[in-house]
């Protein structure tokens, strides 16, 4: 078994044992990086509150005209995002397109995985192609008056 050391790490620059590093942990104001091992044996960044997966968080989904603000867990899929915003906006899941940070996302993604947190934005947009179907279907429908000559 491998015995890990933990070293510290700090965002920003500083002078090591200077003025920029102090007893307390920190680095010049900055806070010290912890480091967690994965059951896979991956190292990472730990999380900075151990309770946040699971947790409900604000979104804030605009559209073009206004906006919803949905309460969500922050382990939900983008899927389980657009099932709820079905019922708010009037758009199936299927006809709705969500962006988060100029990308649109699959239904299989989940928030916290690509990022989102309490009070950010998604955008939500019609599928242009739906959309279109839709106008088309109207349009190419039955006539409702006929003109005889």
């Amino acid at each position: 078994m491998i015995k890990l050391r933990s070293k510290r790490f700090c965002r920003g620059s500083f002078k090591h044992g200077g003025k920029g590093s102090d007893k307390a942990g920190t680095c010049g104001g900055l806070s010290e990086i912890k480091w967690e091992l994965r059951p896979g044996g991956m190292l990472v960044q730990k999380r900075e509150s151990e309770d946040s997966v699971g947790e409900l968080i604000t979104v804030r989904v605009s559209t073009l005209s206004q906006y919803h603000d949905i309460s969500i867990e922050a382990t939900s899929t983008f899927g389980e995002l657009k099932m709820v915003l079905s019922l708010v906006s009037g758009l199936e899941p299927r006809e709705q397109r969500l962006l988060f940070k100029g990308k649109e996302r699959e239904d299989n993604e989940y928030l916290h995985m690509v990022g989102v947190r309490d009070k950010d934005k998604v955008f939500l947009l019609e599928d242009p192609a739906i959309k279109e179907r839709k106008l088309h279907g109207l349009a190419g429908g039955t006539p409702c008056c006929t003109i005889s000559v």
